[in-house]
């Protein structure tokens, strides 16, 4: 491990500087506190700080430049308020959820406290200047969460520095400058997200700055049972690099030494920014005064002697005895700078709770005046006052106990066809437009550059449009989509020299380069975080899953950052990546590929298309290539060698999201199905249409969005038959769109049989063709439950069979 080189700190070791960082560490000391007592005292529901931390990161913040970016834990309070990021009043905003993106910019009230998003869209959505932000991700809770999306952060940085092309794309770079801190807890360092990305950025040599934050334990748990040797830098020692082989820097300190601290992460700031090499500081001996979180007491895992040992070693105690061993400041001073960091985040807590009482004070209001309207003059006065009173004596009341009284209310007044109803019907009609903009918009773009506002193209062909195999198709589109625009990028294992493995990229690489079609390690978590971060910086990432049923590797990161990242921060981040994997239809356990119930469950916020062949892949890469939100699109796996006519506008056709496509249109029975199996219920349909069945076949095309224009409902209105197919498990995709249908789309009212499903075998199927054939749908099981269906119905047409 290699000594901490001593740096000039002349420029940093400033009486002014010094005493600005003491009066920082002391207001977000008092910040933590506050918000304590603030969850205990039942004004805020949970609290999770930073105490303990404040002095390595205000270390770090002095080497943070505007461009950066902090991929980080839920405890950088002191790290975000350093660099004029968070005031305290938005802290405490975030504590008690207010949801005025005004009042807590960071997520809209949506997350709980510490968790930090710069906000790099305007109020349309679209991109403003991130080299002038000091960029925060927004912070997630799962433990090391955070940090796959770190290399992509940094990687971005590589791509800038060495892509001439991109060189003009300066509001997302200035030449690759721009390093990534990314910080952890200690504990969460034995998740394997942690390994896998330090091993990735150490094989990348990307900028990235790694903090881990060691206090020690891990929840109630000591660091003893967490890590091999006790330590994370001596765990990783092999990572270290040499004048012989390329590594990681690794960089010891401890989290009470001040100067150490500065030199420290000056050093490793200049290593990132100057040599694009990956470092790892181990910030040791750290302290949590108030213990993991308000869930609990330290008191109950530590012993006085580590208690005393940490009050001693508490580091803005060791900072001040250090500023008054060297004459930086007086004692009187000192206390001054607290008593005044006192006073700020008392007017700051006091400032907060009274702009989120206020922001619900008139609709509070406005209720108790229309239960007593309402009670006036009526036989159930009674009733509705006392839901008034009850309104009236809430502690703290919020916005769900008006309208929760409002609802009452109304089912008190059912009966009642006066104007006090209707006026408590228009409140709440009212409010519950307000809530849902509240808590639950912004799950997908609302951008000008949505891809739900992308209008369709047809493909178009002509009679010199040649037949060609699938794969062919995707390796024509690829080659003219990286032609026409530098900022997209593949990545993935098996991509870049062999071409993918079903050939899709095939001689690519040698065209563009290694820079923008680029193999991987088999690392499908950090794959995914690479292109995370890529696209959280402008660039237009397809990253590769190899195999569909491989999804599980990443469905963590898929699901706790990148579906929900629009979301939780409220329209203030984006990161238009595209997964491309392949999957449906082939043979085995392992490489079945259709798992979409899971993906539909887990991944709302990602669009989620099902191309039935690689000319629609094709129309879909278009579509979302112009559009600024995610999406996973599966390829069908055994369509690579069926051929297909080459669209003559291949670069230019888009097909809309969310309309599905009528194959073949019918009258007896509708069949909704999707990918691999659009072929299959194409042949029953033909086999079907012999014996006098008329089968209409929809392929939904994309599962979300779902058929938003209600295309399928217009079908069963004409057939009053529906079956949904597909290859999933029982009760996964088949569930989902039978519930689009009939309960969205109120399709059971044309019904005059049953809905059907044809779904897998509940277990993943067995390797070989019979394997297939007696695990997943078969074109002899789709013509036999249509021939059941109108057998039902005209049974001497169709007899039983």
């Amino acid at each position: 491990m290699i000594a901490n080189e001593q740096l000039r700190s002349t420029d940093i070791l400033t009486r002014e500087n010094i005493l600005w960082d003491y009066q920082m560490a002391c207001e977000s000391r008092q910040a933590s506190l506050l918000g304590r007592r603030d969850v205990m005292g039942g004004r805020a529901k949970f609290g999770i700080f930073g105490d303990g931390k404040e002095l390595a990161q205000l270390a770090a913040a002095r080497a943070f430049r505007r461009g950066d970016f902090r991929s980080g834990y839920y405890r950088d309070q002191t790290f975000v308020a350093a660099l004029g990021e968070l005031s305290w009043q938005e802290f405490f905003a975030q504590l008690y959820a207010h949801t005025d993106v005004e009042a807590e910019p960071n997520t809209g009230g949506r997350s709980m406290n510490g968790h930090y998003a710069t906000r790099w869209l305007d109020e349309q959505g679209l991109w403003r200047n991130q080299t002038e932000l000091f960029n925060s991700v927004c912070d997630i809770s799962p433990t090391a969460g955070q940090i796959p999306r770190s290399v992509g952060l940094a990687y971005a940085s590589k791509l800038y520095r060495e892509n001439p092309a991109l060189h003009d794309m300066t509001k997302f770079s200035r030449n690759g400058n721009e390093i990534t801190f990314g910080t952890i807890g200690d504990a969460s360092t034995s998740q394997g997200m942690f390994w896998e990305t330090m091993n990735a950025a150490g094989v990348l040599q990307v900028p990235l700055l790694m903090s881990v934050w060691d206090d020690g334990y891990g929840i109630s748990v000591p660091v003893e049972y967490q890590t091999t040797k006790g330590s994370i830098s001596k765990a990783m020692a092999g990572f270290q690099r040499d004048v012989d082989e390329k590594g990681i820097e690794i960089l010891t300190v401890k989290g009470w030494d001040y100067v150490a601290l500065l030199e420290t992460y000056q050093q490793a700031a200049r290593v990132c920014r100057e040599e694009h090499v990956p470092v790892l500081v181990h910030v040791q001996e750290l302290t949590q005064p108030q213990g993991h979180s308000t869930s609990g007491s330290h008191e109950r895992y530590k012993s006085k002697d580590r208690l005393s040992w940490e009050a001693e070693h508490d580091c803005n105690r060791t900072f001040r005895q250090w500023i008054l061993a060297n004459g930086y400041a007086t004692n009187e001073e000192l206390e001054t700078i607290e008593a005044e960091a006192k006073q700020t985040t008392k007017e700051a807590r006091a400032q907060a709770l009274a702009a989120y009482q206020q922001s619900m004070q008139s609709d509070f209001d406005e209720v108790l005046d229309l239960l007593q309207q309402a009670a006036r003059h009526n036989s159930k006065s009674g009733e509705l006052m006392a839901i008034r009173e009850e309104l009236r004596k809430s502690f703290s009341p919020q916005r769900r106990e008006a309208t929760s009284a409002v609802r009452k209310a109304l089912r008190v007044l059912r009966n009642d066809t006066g104007a006090a109803r209707q006026n408590l019907r228009n409140w709440l009609n009212r409010t519950n437009a307000e809530n849902a903009e509240r808590y639950s918009s912004h799950l997908y773009s609302q951008s000008p550059e949505s891809p739900m506002l992308i209008d369709g193209v047809p493909a178009q062909f002509s009679e010199e449009s040649p037949t060609i195999d699938g794969y062919q198709i995707m390796q024509r589109y690829f080659d003219s989509l990286f032609a026409r625009d530098p900022r997209v990028v593949a990545l993935g294992e098996d991509v870049g020299q062999i071409g993918d493995v079903n050939q899709g990229f095939a001689g690519l690489q040698e065209k563009y380069g290694e820079i923008r079609i680029t193999d991987t390690g088999i690392r499908e978590t950090s794959i995914i975080g690479q292109g995370i971060g890529m696209a959280m910086r402008g660039l237009r990432p397809i990253v590769e899953i190899q195999y569909f049923d491989y999804v599980y590797y990443a469905l963590a990161t898929l699901t706790d950052d990148l579906a929900s990242l629009h979301y939780r921060t409220k329209g203030g981040q984006k990161a238009p990546l595209i997964i491309r994997t392949r999957g449906h239809r082939l043979e085995g356990i392992w490489h079945s590929g259709s798992p979409l119930g899971a993906m539909l469950h887990s991944l709302r916020g990602i669009h989620i298309l099902v191309p039935r062949n690689m000319t629609q892949a094709a129309g879909f890469y278009n579509t979302l290539i112009k559009g600024d939100d995610p999406a996973l699109l599966i390829e069908s796996l055994n369509g690579y060698r069926l051929k297909e006519k080459l669209p003559d506008n291949l670069a230019e056709f888009c097909l809309p999201l969310g309309v599905p496509d009528v194959l073949r249109p019918g009258s007896d029975v509708t069949v909704v199905t999707y990918g691999s199996m659009c072929r299959i219920v194409m042949e029953a349909a033909q086999q079907l249409a012999a014996i006098g069945i008329s089968v209409e076949v929809m392929d939904v095309q994309t599962l979300l969005p779902f058929d938003v224009h209600h295309l399928i409902l217009e079908s069963v209105k004409k057939t009053n038959r529906i079956i949904f197919a597909d290859e999933d498990v029982p009760g996964g995709a088949s569930a989902f769109m039978m519930q689009e249908v009939l309960e969205c789309q109120d399709a059971y009212k044309y019904l005059d049989s049953a809905p059907r499903t044809i779904s897998a075998k509940a277990h993943r199927p067995p390797y070989g063709s019979d394997g297939d054939y007696f695990s997943k749908p078969s074109v002899d099981d789709v013509i036999e439950l249509i021939y059941e269906l109108m057998n039902e119905a005209e049974p001497d047409r169709f007899p039983e069979l």
